[in-house]
């Protein structure tokens, strides 16, 4: 009996923290460039034999790989990556990694995050334009003109997020290890005056929600009828004494 209370124990803990990564999504589906976080589950095996006994781990969570929609804004200054690669900014946690390409720039001529960030090039160096000549036009590959001068390249990287990747931000993440800048790649490349829209599906992800919630209660329920023949034996058990 006890077997079984720590077998719907390790599933509440599972569904939880699914629960958590459910909640997150929803809250993002309106975030520019935010991508969904889902979780992985193994059986964790106590025991061999007739006698093993499987419980849900915690789970590791990943970064669903699928691409949200590209919407026209028009702004000059609003990017999206098109194709599997990421943009870069230097923040104080280092280089982050980021699919929201809502840029601007500033008094001196520096591309910037929508949170102010440097946005980088492919050699990871903080990209500089002329404050005087304007919004850049900005070529498939990345580089930036202004009038017939070039003047840099938005900077295309890779990355793995692993498991249990850590955010930055609402839509950033930070890489484990330092990331790849990707060039002369025909499938990448930049769309100017688009920026990409969150990649959560908000109907799956209430659908999801209900099975968990139903789930979770399903869970509480053997919990209950556990603990209940658990005090039938004791009381049976105890008469006999």
């Amino acid at each position: 009996m006890q077997d079984s209370l720590y077998v719907a124990l390790s599933s509440q803990i599972a569904l939880e923290r699914r629960l958590d990564t459910i909640a997150d999504n929803v809250a993002n589906a309106s975030t520019i460039g935010f991508r969904a976080t889902g979780v992985k589950f193994e059986d964790v095996v106590s025991g061999s034999g007739p006698k093993s006994v499987s419980f849900a781990s915690s789970g590791k969570t990943y970064l669903s790989g699928a691409h949200g929609a590209m919407t026209q804004t028009g702004n000059p200054f609003d990017f999206a990556v098109q194709g599997d690669a990421w943009f870069g900014i230097d923040t104080p946690a280092g280089i982050v990694m980021t699919r929201d390409g809502r840029f601007s720039m500033n008094e001196n001529g520096e591309l910037m995050s929508l949170e102010g960030h440097p946005v980088l090039d492919a050699g990871s160096a903080p990209i500089q334009l002329d404050p005087r000549d304007g919004p850049p036009k900005a070529g498939a590959d990345g580089s930036l003109r202004q009038g017939d001068k070039l003047v840099g390249a938005i900077g295309l990287f890779n990355f793995d997020p692993g498991p249990n990747f850590v955010r930055y931000g609402n839509s950033g993440i930070v890489p484990a290890r330092a990331p790849e800048p990707v060039t002369d790649r025909s499938d990448l490349g930049v769309a100017q005056g688009y920026v990409e829209e969150s990649n959560v599906n908000p109907v799956l992800e209430m659908t999801r929600l209900i099975m968990v919630q139903r789930a979770f209660e399903n869970t509480a329920a053997l919990m209950r009828q556990t603990d209940a023949s658990t005090d039938d034996a004791i009381k049976t058990l105890g008469s006999k004494s």
